[in-house]
């Protein structure tokens, strides 16, 4: 099997770098690391088993996210082991997996583009599914995890954010946590010329393909460690979710807000004919008291959802990069990806 191009060890540049406008490679696969030390030996004996068997060119781009373990060593060994095949991207911190996969898009040079994680709760040999339905013409592909081994909490919160994303926003997607995934080359350009700084790939993706398709795939219990995503990280990464792609919590705060001005005013004046009509009393002065924390409770709600809009759009006009990359393997000097990429 031929392979992509020869191996390098290039020390990042200084100016951006263009995504390549034409593949040479069949197949990339992207997948971000983050503290996974104990999961990628067995990731790579089995990741480079399929790909080794599709009959076809490829690449494997691994993102280190500023992992704090020896994932970093384990990845040079891998590119050792099998430079013609594997890239390296590190980064200085942690800059979330998005990000990291923003980063080895920028970088791939293949006609299909698959993601995965590193935890092995995607199957690797679940990868040529995707492909085929690549190879049907479909340029978008998304994962849906059957059988999902996650807690009862994670599988209950992740329904009802799919629920929500569903009612708030056009794109329609079942599981929008997995990160098995396949994308034509067309959509990954796509997707790097948006230039988003916070968003969420795999809805941006969607959003942007012309003939997407979801299937069925394996899910697997995480073997070693546990999630990265805690519940702050997941509450946020929703937020990116809803205010990337619809301002329908802004219209519904609204919406909200007249509604409570129109009970408001019925109050006001229901009070006022008592005085005219009844006399001064003050038995409803807690019942005051209640409607005016209840007010200021929605004005607070409403400060803060304005300011996660705001805070984004300030994050994008600022231009500051969105991540920094302290070393890479495996690709061309013309080729090898920017210290610095911003939006």
């Amino acid at each position: 099997m031929s392979t992509c191009a020869t191996h390098f060890e290039t020390p990042p540049s200084s100016s951006p770098s263009p995504a390549p406008s034409r593949p040479v490679c069949a197949v990339s696969v992207v997948v971000p690391v983050f503290n996974e030390e104990e999961s990628l030996p067995l990731l790579f004996r089995r990741l480079y088993s399929v790909l080794d068997g599709l009959g076809r060119d490829y690449e494997v781009i691994f993102t280190n996210d500023g992992s704090s373990d020896g994932s970093s060593a384990l990845l040079a060994a891998q590119y050792r082991a099998r430079p013609d095949v594997t890239r390296v991207i590190e980064f200085n911190a942690n800059y979330g997996q998005h990000m990291a996969v923003m980063a080895a898009f920028e970088s791939a040079r293949g006609d299909v583009v698959v993601t995965l994680d590193a935890d092995l709760q995607n199957p690797p040999e679940e990868i040529p599914k995707l492909l085929a339905q690549t190879d049907a013409g479909h340029d978008c592909v998304g994962g849906i995890r059957a059988r999902r081994r996650d807690s009862l909490f994670r599988r209950e919160a992740s329904r009802l954010v799919n629920f929500a994303r569903a009612r708030m926003t056009n794109i329609r997607m079942t599981d929008q946590g997995c990160m098995l995934r396949a994308y034509s080359r067309a959509v990954v350009g796509a997707v790097i010329r948006s230039g988003a700084s916070n968003t969420f790939i795999p809805a941006l993706a969607c959003s942007l393909a012309r003939s997407p398709v979801e299937i069925a795939v394996a899910h697997e219990e995480r073997r070693n460690g546990r999630s990265n995503y805690s519940l702050a990280r997941l509450i946020r990464l929703n937020f990116d979710l809803v205010t990337a792609f619809t301002t329908a919590p802004l219209q519904l705060f609204t919406l909200f807000a007249m509604a409570c001005s129109a009970g408001s005013l019925l109050l006001v004046l229901v009070l006022a004919f008592r005085r005219i009509f009844l006399g001064a009393e003050a038995e409803g002065l807690f019942t005051l008291f209640g409607i005016l924390f209840f007010l200021v409770s929605v004005c607070m709600t409403g400060i803060g959802l304005i300011g996660e809009y705001v805070g984004r759009t300030y994050q994008v006009v600022r231009g500051r990069a969105r991540y920094h990359i302290s070393r890479v393997l495996g690709f061309p000097p013309e080729q090898a990806p920017a210290r610095e990429e911003k939006p």
